[in-house]
This record gives C-alpha cells, sequence and structure tokens, in this order.
C-alpha cells in the first residue's frame, strides 16, 4: 500500500519502478482520496527481492507511506455475491455465512457479499459486474421473477468461469443457471460448499438439478 498526493502520472511513476524490477502486477486500486492524498494497493508476483523493490519505492519523492500488507486473497479469500429481493438475499446468506463459517474455522477464507436489487436492467448490469469483482468465483441469484437480460448475462458469467445458482423461481433465469435449489438457506449452504477448497462436492456432477 502506497500514500502518495492524488494527481496525474503518480501509478506511472509506482509502476516504473515495479517494471525495472521485472515484477507481475495481478491487482491495483485506488482508494481513500481525500484532502489532495490517495492510497494506491497492489498486489505483485514474481518479486526477486521484495525488500529492495520497496526501498525503490519508497525512495521516490511522491510516496509519503509504505507499508506491505497480506494480500485480499489472504484475508477475505473466495467471494460469492448474493443478488436479488431483500427477503431472499438475507435467507441466502444465513446459510452461506453459517457455512462459510464451518470451511473458515478450517483455514479456508470465504466471504459473502450482497445486493438487494429490483429490476431487470440493475440486475443484469449486477449480474455481469461479478465477473470483474477481484476473487469473485460464485454468484447465487435470490428472487422471486427473473429473466430476459438476466438470463444472457448469467450465460455471459458461466462463459467466464463464474459458478451461478438460482432459486427455484419464475422467469428462465433457473434454466441458465447451473443449479437451482428451492429453499433459500440451503440454497447459500450449497454455494458455499461449491467453491470450498475443504468440501466433497462438485458442482460439475450437480449441473441441471433442482433440488
Amino acid at each position: 500500500m502506497v500514500r502518495t498526493p492524488d494527481e496525474p502520472g503518480i501509478l506511472h511513476a509506482l509502476t516504473g519502478i515495479i517494471l525495472e524490477h521485472r515484477a507481475n502486477i495481478t491487482y491495483i486500486d485506488i482508494s481513500e482520496r481525500r484532502g489532495g492524498w490517495s492510497t494506491t494497493y497492489l498486489e505483485l508476483e514474481d518479486v526477486s527481492s521484495p525488500e529492495v523493490l520497496m526501498e525503490d519505492l519508497r525512495s521516490l519523492p511522491i510516496v509519503r507511506e509504505l507499508e506491505r500488507t497480506p494480500s485480499f486473497a489472504k484475508v477475505y479469500g473466495k467471494r460469492i455475491i448474493v443478488v436479488g429481493g431483500g427477503a431472499q438475499v438475507g435467507q441466502v446468506v444465513v446459510g452461506a455465512v453459517a457455512e462459510a463459517d464451518r470451511h473458515n474455522i478450517r483455514g479456508e477464507k470465504i466471504s459473502v457479499d450482497t445486493i438487494p436489487l429490483v429490476g431487470e436492467e440493475n440486475l443484469a448490469a449486477a449480474v455481469r459486474a461479478v465477473a470483474r469483482l477481484p476473487r469473485a468465483v460464485a454468484l447465487v441469484l435470490a428472487g422471486a421473477l427473473m429473466g430476459g437480460d438476466v438470463t444472457r448475462a448469467v450465460r455471459e458469467i458461466r462463459e467466464r468461469g463464474i459458478i451461478v445458482l438460482s432459486l427455484n423461481m419464475a422467469g428462465s433465469v433457473p434454466e441458465a443457471a447451473d443449479l437451482v435449489v428451492s429453499d433459500p438457506v440451503q440454497c447459500g449452504v450449497m454455494a458455499v460448499m461449491a467453491v470450498a477448497s475443504s468440501a466433497r462436492f462438485d458442482i460439475s456432477r450437480q449441473r441441471g438439478r433442482r433440488y
């Protein structure tokens, strides 16, 4: 994490040093923009000499603070996103959080994010955005009626490797999902099982089924 002035050219200066060390940037985020300053968070791989890289970055005049932190993957791990109606989302989360806790106690890191939404346009945009979210591996669609562009969005993100679970609802979304589960609490549980390394649950053997 690097604290710098919030001005043009900052990212160019930072990545120039990283390039000199032949390190690969796997994730980057700019946050805490206030008072003319901002924080740039970078995740790197193939760093041959981390301490030397830190010193070279610290030597830049623009760098106010520099801190080495654990990656988001180590802190928060895999992400499950739950989208849909507020009541259904809440019940899915009950199951997902309870099951995630069971696996996280064993040393995994699985986090659950939610957003209650209504409207086909909003839902389709949220579904497509899951494929762009860092560490997102699964989506649960929790609602009473979803179809149209939402269904097209589901097919698109499945092609990009996102696992999609759906409640048994009206509309065409259940036909496009990997797995359909009627009970929202159980749907949350099975979403976690589908992504947990310590669970004996193979989503490829469940695709197209309804429970």
